[in-house]
């Protein structure tokens, strides 16, 4: 009856309240890891890189080095691709911008080196899930 679907649309509607926005769409991600090489953009080979996802924090192996910190991080997703973002930090090279796509075991991301007095560099990590 009209009713009924009604109420169950009101269920619906009120559990769809309930888990915040971007909460499940983390969890899609989060202890998950892809193991893979970072190089910067145009170079042929890199540094062996392990990107790892876990309690909603962001780290590249490559990059504990160079004293970069693991990260919060953002993710958004759409059909089977997720889509994440993370700002790294070290003290003596400045900031990475983390900029990424999962699809099924593959990643690809675009990691903006940002410092200061000098100009971005592109660098890119491919990687896969391995388990």
């Amino acid at each position: 009856s009209a009713m009924k679907l009604r109420s169950l649309l009101g269920l619906v509607a009120v559990a769809a309240a309930i888990v915040p926005p971007g909460v499940a769409q983390a969890q899609g991600l989060d202890g998950r890891s892809f193991t893979g090489v970072f190089l910067e953009r145009g170079k042929t080979s890199g540094d062996a890189d392990t990107i790892i996802f876990k309690d909603g924090r962001f780290r590249s192996t490559a990059c504990d080095q160079y004293g970069y910190s693991d990260a919060v991080y953002k993710t958004s997703s759409a059909g089977d691709v997720t889509t994440f973002e993370a700002e790294t930090h070290s003290a003596k090279y400045g900031k990475l911008l983390w900029s990424g796509v999962v699809r099924g075991k593959k990643l690809d991301a675009t990691v903006m080196m940002v410092r200061d007095g000098k100009s971005p560099v592109e660098n890119w990590v491919v990687a896969a899930e391995k388990n």
